[in-house]
């Protein structure tokens, strides 16, 4: 049985594109396969999870099938990643889960804006 996670993301946010990149970079070959929401693929894989579902948060699909969304997938990402496994545990603290799905609902509702700013802003300043 693979123990390899979905982790399926809107593929047209630059944001979440980044963040795709990020985990990429700190994990190991087989800890997870990336699936835009938008990859007919995905559709076919698990229909059962509406598109808008998976446009509004990232779902990530663990190997017993178990889906966790959004700010639920993040403890379990760290846990898989190298050197990040620690701060996993900081998720088992009392009133982070509160925290984190505020944090994690603004961010997803603003991430293309965020996606801009932080375009621009590695662009430097602009010359006039």
């Amino acid at each position: 049985m693979s123990t390899r996670a979905t982790l399926i993301y809107d593929g047209e946010c630059g944001f979440c594109q980044g963040a795709v990149s990020w985990i990429r970079a700190r994990s190991g070959p087989d800890a997870f396969e990336f699936l835009p929401c938008q990859d007919p693929e995905r559709a076919r894989r698990y229909p059962e999870m509406p598109q808008a579902e998976c446009l509004t948060a990232m779902q990530l699909v663990l190997p017993d099938g178990r889906v966790l969304p959004g700010e639920k997938a993040i403890p379990e990402i760290l846990k898989r990643l190298r050197g990040w496994r620690i701060l996993a545990a900081l998720f088992r603290v009392p009133g982070t889960g509160f925290v984190a799905r505020r944090v994690y609902a603004w961010v997803a509702r603003n991430r293309y804006s965020i996606s801009c700013a932080l375009r621009r802003s590695s662009a430097g300043p602009s010359r006039s």
